[in-house]
């Protein structure tokens, strides 16, 4: 089979995008923490890892509620709250230019504060997780240049 110009050209981008989407895929380090329905026994955490900073919530449910979709959503619910909290945190532990915590920063500045929650309200949900008794484990992430733009600071 002879394969025309344009046709070579056409595989050659179909098998480019495969690649880079097999590349992506790999590269996309949101790490399962729920294998076959059950929370891992241990969780790793590398939470200033990279350009974002990254947090896990786990989250449960009544589990009297009468359909699994209710259950499910306020794990969810939960374990979003959870992971809110565990990146406040995170953030307020971090040094900022100059060596002060932002701990300490909050102290004295009330907008660096309300910056900061609004934030960590928005931090992307990477990941939600379900376990076979409805719980869910959530990953947050946000990256560390957006965190620094909105709080109005620098990192070290």
């Amino acid at each position: 089979m002879k394969l025309t110009r344009k046709s070579e050209v056409g595989l050659a981008v179909v098998a480019a995008s495969a690649l880079g989407v097999l590349f992506l895929s790999g590269c996309s380090g949101v790490q399962s923490r729920v294998h076959s329905g059950v929370v891992d026994t241990v969780i790793n955490q590398d939470p200033a890892h990279g350009r974002y900073i990254t947090a896990i919530g786990i989250g449960g449910s009544d589990p009297d509620l009468s359909s699994d979709t209710q259950r499910k959503s306020l794990a969810r619910d939960a374990a979003i709250v959870k992971a809110q909290y565990e990146m406040l945190s995170m953030v307020k532990g971090v040094t900022l230019k100059g060596g002060v915590k932002v701990e300490r920063a909050l102290e004295t500045d009330s907008a660096l504060e309300a910056s900061m929650l609004e934030a960590i309200r928005g931090a992307e949900i990477v990941k939600s997780e379900f376990t076979s008794d409805n719980g869910c484990v959530v990953t947050l992430r946000i990256p560390r240049t957006r965190l620094e733009k909105l709080m109005k600071v620098q990192f070290e």
